[in-house]
């Protein structure tokens, strides 16, 4: 039997051995014998793939240095550096990765902060090609992002657009003023607002009639989406700020402003739909979280969430009338969630809405918040109380938009788009009688249950 001669492993090279080898590799225990001292240093310097680089659109065969100059600047100073001509360097020591690969086995707590940031090689299921982007991210719960996302969906021209359509930017919402300034209505205005709201609702339970185990978040934005159309209005999340989807769809632990991708639902999940249109120059908006299948209903756990946020909006609306001071609901809110042994996100919050998507008032929900205003006749806002399982802290992915607690527990949120007439209010968003969903009784209600912030 013969042996194979074993070849030097420097950078296309097929030499054979000599005795030299990297002195760095015999102290971490590791063979790299190379056939010459010239081809050891020509090895230690290659080209590397850098998927950050071509996130930017630069070229992805190339490893970018970064300038302390500019680092306070973020990706913006990036952008600026590269057009101005400074130095790049795209020469990185490809053995030098496997030194630092072996180096940390027991990585310190620093360098595991430092990796997050690094490019790492995308997982991806070899059948479906479904992966995560985010691979590094210390993610708090079960769901996790699957990608690729499907191409931004297309509107008729005719559909009447926000501001924001075409650039991501709500520039209208950039002059709020005092938190005091808050638009009332004229009446045309309120039949506006009626109308958008009840489109809103239209679409949000043609949606919620398709939640099943076995479904995609991403069929359901594209269903909402051909239901918008059909109303001849305009998905309002559509590239607000650049949110990517029609709709938002957050599982479980995800709090608010999921996008919907690939991801299946499963027997026992629950899911937020949360729906804005655009019709007639007014937005609409409106949310409920649904159980998926019945695993989830036999879930005290997750049944106590569900119809606490529920509760919870119930309650708010009924102090809202001509007076109300727009820091009492949270008072309402967070008592109510308190006594369930749940918690109140408190980054997230009410909003006005109108011909803006977001703007004057502010009504938090949670308790002895610093609001200001009053409500008056001709104001309209939303209440939506995000309520968790666990604590109210919440942390947000790198897509910069998916808003997940911090424990991983699960939480639920309702929303109501609200008007406040003369002699109390109008829920716009009201459910039909054949609405999907609906209340589902919490069991042991009357005894403590374990769980929440106490």
């Amino acid at each position: 039997m013969t042996t194979a001669k074993r070849l030097c492993i420097g950078v296309a090279c097929a030499n054979p051995i000599s005795t030299l080898q990297c002195p760095t590799c015999l102290k971490l225990g590791k063979e790299s014998f190379f056939c010459s001292q010239d081809c050891f240093k020509t090895s230690w310097v290659t080209f590397s793939y850098s998927p950050f680089g071509l996130a930017l659109g630069l070229s992805p065969y190339a490893h970018y240095s970064y300038s302390p100059l500019n680092r306070r600047d973020g990706r913006r100073g990036f952008r600026k550096w590269l057009s101005t001509g400074y130095r790049l360097t795209s020469l990185k020591s490809e053995h030098k990765i496997v030194h630092k690969q072996s180096a940390r086995k027991n990585p310190t707590l620093l360098q595991s902060l430092k990796d997050l940031t690094k490019p790492t090689p995308l997982p991806t299921d070899s059948e479906t090609g479904i992966f995560d982007p985010f691979p590094n991210f210390p993610y708090t719960g079960s769901i996790r992002p699957a990608y690729p996302l499907s191409l931004t969906r297309k509107l008729p021209p005719s559909i009447r657009r926000p501001d924001y359509s075409e650039d991501g930017v709500p520039r209208s919402e950039q002059n709020r003023g005092s938190p005091k300034n808050i638009t009332i209505l004229n009446a045309e205005e309120i039949e506006g607002m009626r109308k958008v709201c009840r489109l809103a609702r239209e679409v949000l339970d043609i949606c919620a009639a398709a939640v099943r185990p076995g479904v995609t978040t991403d069929e359901l934005d594209e269903i909402a989406h051909k239901a918008c159309i059909e109303r001849d209005s305009y998905p309002s999340p559509l590239n607000y700020v650049n949110f990517p989807k029609s709709i938002c769809t957050s599982i479980n632990e995800v709090i608010c402003h999921g996008i919907p991708d690939q991801r299946k639902l499963v027997n026992g999940d629950i899911i937020n739909l949360d729906i804005t249109l655009y019709h007639g120059g007014f937005h609409g908006d409106l949310n409920e979280t649904y159980y998926v299948g019945d695993k989830a209903k036999a879930n005290p756990d997750t049944v106590r969430v569900v119809e606490t946020s529920r509760d919870c909006l119930d309650e708010a609306i009924k102090l809202v009338k001509p007076g109300m001071l727009f820091r009492d609901p949270g008072n309402v809110i967070e008592k109510l969630a308190k006594q369930r042994n749940c918690s109140v996100v408190r980054t997230y919050i009410g909003h006005g809405i109108n011909q803006l998507f977001h703007c004057n008032p502010n009504v938090p929900h949670y308790a002895k918040n610093k609001a200001v205003g009053v409500a008056k006749p001709g104001m309209c806002f939303t209440i939506e109380p995000m309520i968790n399982l666990g604590t109210h802290k919440d942390t947000t992915w790198p897509d910069k938009w998916t808003s997940t607690t911090t424990d991983g527990k699960m939480s639920a949120q309702f929303e109501h788009t609200l008007l406040v007439t003369e002699d109390g209010v109008e829920v716009l968003t009201a459910r039909f009688p054949d609405s999907p969903g609906g209340k589902t009784p919490i069991p042991g209600i009357g005894r403590n249950v374990e769980g929440g912030d106490k």
